[in-house]
């Protein structure tokens, strides 16, 4: 999952895989009725002031003409897709994209926390290879005996050797067709001297957004790959169930993003209610607040690098200017613009950028990034829990 972000009404949402840096906002009609009256943002840094009328303006406009440009296509016989990337392009709009009506689809099914495929994480070696990370357990690839460290050579009869991993999910996932639970996808592989080819039935899998340890000394690992719905309650359990006189760690790196409204909820579970952010939508600005009776007392760090986006970067902007964490590791990403989505004449979607957010203190994210308290690379859990023991230096 990249660095897309959704801040959504929660009862809005269905579905979603996200594919783009985007931090979207107040879909109020938007992935379930297919419509876009009354959108709100997105997320990036922000100059000092709130938009003026003239660029509030100029944001309408930029909306208007990635649409004329659109319909103008269609009327012509040519794909208004394409016309309206387009159109985005010239517009140096940064974080601005269009996107299919199925790719859309596939990031609200992801930010519901729910995917098609058979289970299996993958990365491209520097040779080109594609290698099996991770097996889901329960899944149709650990049904079928597949394993971490096995090699990924086809899917379909395609080669997938050399390929951007994006493009093997979307083979494993049949994206290109639309495919369904229960539909088959043939796998080519590779362990060692074996090689063989393995059938397997897609099904509709969860994405584990949500995992939690505890180390020898106490200390609970709470781990957020990305803010899909439900995510904030899981947090909040995580800390409830969390033994009293431990720190907690909670874990953000590689946090691509996701539902805002969940990050807003999972800081709930560490603050007594107040600020969380603010953002401005063609001018207007709004503002995020945690609900009261978060845990305050118990220490702790939060785990960043330069994986942690958007609502991820939000909720460590929010922990760290309220004095609730000491945030450890490497800087954020730096992604804080905010978009709003339309509808093109084709079903596609076009998002692009009306505004910005800020932490509680004022600070801009986008382009910038949160620098962390205390700079760590390969070893940022074991400072993490140095600072928890309070023998390392917590200022």
């Amino acid at each position: 999952m990249s660095g897309r972000d959704l801040f959504c009404e929660p009862r809005r949402i269905r579905r979603g895989a996200a594919l783009t840096l985007v931090f979207a906002s107040v879909l109020v009609a938007g992935a379930a009725t297919g419509s876009f009256s009354d959108p709100g943002p997105k997320s990036s840094s922000s100059p000092s002031s709130l938009p003026s009328s003239a660029a509030r303006s100029a944001a309408t406009s930029h909306h208007e003409d990635v649409a004329e440009a659109a319909a103008e296509a269609m009327a012509d016989g040519k794909s208004p897709m394409e016309a309206a990337e387009r159109a985005v392009s010239r517009s140096g709009d940064r974080w601005g994209a269009v996107y299919s009506q199925g790719d859309y689809e596939e990031f609200e099914e992801a930010l519901d926390g729910q995917y098609t495929g058979v289970g299996l994480w993958a990365r491209r070696e520097r040779d080109g290879r594609i290698e099996v990370t991770r097996v889901r357990t329960g899944s149709p690839a650990a049904a079928a005996g597949i394993r971490k460290g096995d090699r990924l050579r086809s899917v379909d009869g395609e080669k997938v050797d050399g390929r951007p991993v994006t493009e093997v999910v979307s083979l494993l996932r049949g994206d290109a067709d639309d495919a369904a639970a229960g539909t088959e996808v043939s796998l080519g592989l590779e362990r060692g001297t074996r090689a063989w080819r393995e059938t397997l039935r897609r099904a509709r899998l969860s994405t584990d957004s949500v995992t939690v340890r505890t180390l020898p000394g106490g200390v609970t690992v709470i781990k957020v790959a990305a803010f899909t719905k439900g995510v904030g309650d899981a947090v909040r359990a995580a800390v409830d169930q969390a033994p009293e006189d431990g720190g907690i760690v909670l874990d953000l790196r590689g946090n691509s993003g996701g539902l805002v409204t969940e990050a807003v909820t999972a800081a709930s579970a560490f603050l007594d209610g107040g600020l969380v952010a603010t953002y401005d939508v063609d001018g207007q600005q709004r503002a995020l607040h945690a609900d009261p009776g978060g845990d305050t007392a118990r220490p702790l760090v939060a785990l960043v690098d330069g994986g942690t986006m958007s609502a991820a970067e939000l909720l460590t902007g929010a922990l760290q200017d309220r004095g609730r964490a000491v945030v450890v590791g490497s800087r954020t990403f730096g992604k804080g613009s905010v978009q709003m989505p339309s509808r093109l004449p084709d079903g596609s979607v076009a998002e692009l950028t009306v505004g910005h957010y800020r932490t509680p203190s004022g600070r801009g994210v986008d382009g910038r990034g949160i620098t962390p308290d205390l700079e760590a690379d390969t070893r940022s859990l074991e400072r993490a829990e140095t600072v928890l023991s309070g023998l390392g230096d917590a200022s």
